[in-house]
């Protein structure tokens, strides 16, 4: 293999990476070394190697295949240039050879250090409110091939477990009946593991703009990852989309939300709109212990004794409360508005939501959630 072919294969997967497609960094050495393997003789056989390794689902297929044939497909030796501000990510480089002794996977280190950041990585950093219409088309591709894998909780049914600790008397006494009624088993059971539902109310008013849209991506790929999940959004009222983000294309979804909110971009009553939810909603989908997520500025016209009052009920109806706030990100940021000081004491979670880097924090959150509740101290204190 030739260091042209090794760091052809690194922008491949780069490439891939910028479209969507979950290509980790070590995916490089593993398609170098399919292709030592197969050898270059027959491209057909390096194409489903390739694609063996690096797609997962059905969608990904164009994507790979026209990136397949403008890396390797004619003999082209340089990756396409995606974008202007991109280009010099994917420039066109002259051949490289290895210096004696140097194997492939220390070649395809050297280069990757050569090569910085990825452009994935530099997008992921960047604010959704300076993002060009380009950036934004892949940071949507982003946020839905987001990886989540949200701890588990503990429903009320019980299911067979010979590891378990509680006694099962039912099915042990079933067993007692027939060939093995003369020496008795103890049956034991533990509780079903379940996905912990999810309640999102996002705000859509005019200070949140910037923010909303890649905000309600975010929304839209939680279904598929959570248990079941209640969104809703609000400016000067509350209104429920939860059937509008059911949608499977993210951008459909999204059209229909617009033309059922009817406030969209307008003032901003969080208070009023809590106290709408806590009403008329909170008992039909608050059920199985939810994480309430609450996605404001914290900028609010309306009376913060309501505001507490409301958030303290809303925090008693769910397992976990956490606040994401576009601001919380920001050098020196600190929460002073009359809003948030009266929300922060009943927030378990306050965390920043401006990037793609602070959405996948607030994945990580979601994952170690635990199982069963843990004592809150409710202070006023938040973590960042």
């Amino acid at each position: 293999m030739t260091g042209v072919f090794a760091q052809n294969v690194i922008h491949f997967g780069r490439y891939l990476r910028a479209r969507g497609l979950e290509v980790t960094p070590p995916t490089g050495m593993d398609l170098l070394r399919a292709a030592r393997l197969l050898g270059l003789e027959d491209g057909r056989d390096i194409r489903h190697a390739f694609r063996a390794l690096v797609v997962t689902r059905p969608d990904q297929l164009p994507v790979f295949e026209s990136a397949f044939e403008l890396f390797f497909g004619r003999g082209v030796r340089r990756p396409p240039v995606i974008d202007s501000e991109s280009e010099s990510m994917f420039q066109s480089y002259l051949p490289v050879i290895a210096p004696e002794g140097q194997d492939e996977e220390d070649e395809i280190h050297e280069s990757s250090e050569q090569l910085g950041a990825s452009y994935s990585e530099r997008l992921g950093s960047r604010d959704f409110g300076e993002l060009t219409p380009d950036e934004i088309s892949e940071v949507r591709r982003m946020i839905a091939a987001m990886v989540w894998r949200p701890a588990e909780a503990l429903s009320r049914r019980w299911l067979a477990d010979t590891g378990g600790r509680r006694p099962d008397m039912r099915r042990t006494l079933r067993n007692a009946v027939g060939p093995r009624g003369e020496l008795i088993e103890m049956e034991f059971r533990s509780r079903r593991p379940r996905r912990r539902p999810l309640v999102m109310v996002a705000d859509v008013s005019g200070s949140m703009e910037k923010y909303v849209e890649m905000l309600l991506y975010f929304a839209h790929a939680a279904p598929a990852r959570m248990g079941r999940v209640e969104t809703f959004v609000f400016s000067t009222r509350l209104t429920r989309i939860t059937h509008e983000l059911r949608r499977r294309d993210p951008a459909a979804a999204l059209r229909l939300v617009s033309g059922r909110v009817h406030d969209w971009s307008g003032g901003t009553r969080i208070g009023e709109s809590l106290g709408t939810y806590n009403k008329v909603w909170s008992r039909r989908v608050a059920r199985g212990g939810p994480i309430g997520m609450i996605i404001s500025d914290g900028w609010d016209r309306g009376d913060p004794e309501l505001l507490s009052r409301e958030m303290a009920r809303f925090s008693r109806s769910v397992h976990r409360t956490i606040w994401l706030n576009p601001l919380a990100g920001r050098a020196g940021y600190s929460p002073e508005t009359r809003g948030l000081k009266a929300a922060l004491p009943f927030v378990d979670d306050f965390l920043p939501a401006a990037r793609l880097a602070d959405l996948a924090g607030v994945v990580r959150i979601l994952e170690s959630i635990p199982a069963t509740p843990r004592p809150i101290a409710r202070g006023g204190a938040w973590a960042s």
